[in-house]
């Protein structure tokens, strides 16, 4: 089998609901580092200015995907002390699904699907 159908096959095993949720809302590298951190830490509410620091990356990309997950109904901003602090959403049905996007991406294959996805996405 050759790389390109070995992709074709794990990217056909995506259902449509988390190929959806790839497309929609984690359609980003730095979304998908801001789901893991929220997922990992469920109960969190900060600034993008420490999230990017927990994360790793700069403050203005991380304060992109942020806004980019507020959008897409992921997290939610207010503002607490002239300051704008980020948090899941409390949904019951967004959590459920970025658990299992999360516990997803322990499986190589699916991670190797996901990515596909996600860069054909970006072209």
């Amino acid at each position: 089998m050759t790389q390109t159908e070995m992709q074709a096959t794990f990217v056909g095993e995506l259902d449509a609901t988390m190929s959806a949720f790839l497309l929609d809302k984690v359609n980003s590298f730095v979304k998908w580092d801001l789901v893991r951190f929220f997922h990992q830490n469920a109960h969190a509410a900060d600034t993008a200015e420490n999230i990017a620091r927990y994360t790793g990356r700069d403050v203005e990309t991380v304060q992109a995907g942020l806004d980019g997950l507020v959008e897409s109904g992921v997290l939610q901003r207010k503002t607490s002390r002239k300051q704008v602090i980020y948090q899941l959403v409390k949904d019951a049905s967004v959590r459920d699904m970025v658990s299992t996007f999360v516990r997803a991406c322990d499986d190589r294959l699916f991670r190797v699907a996901a990515i596909h996805q996600m860069v054909r996405g970006m072209h």
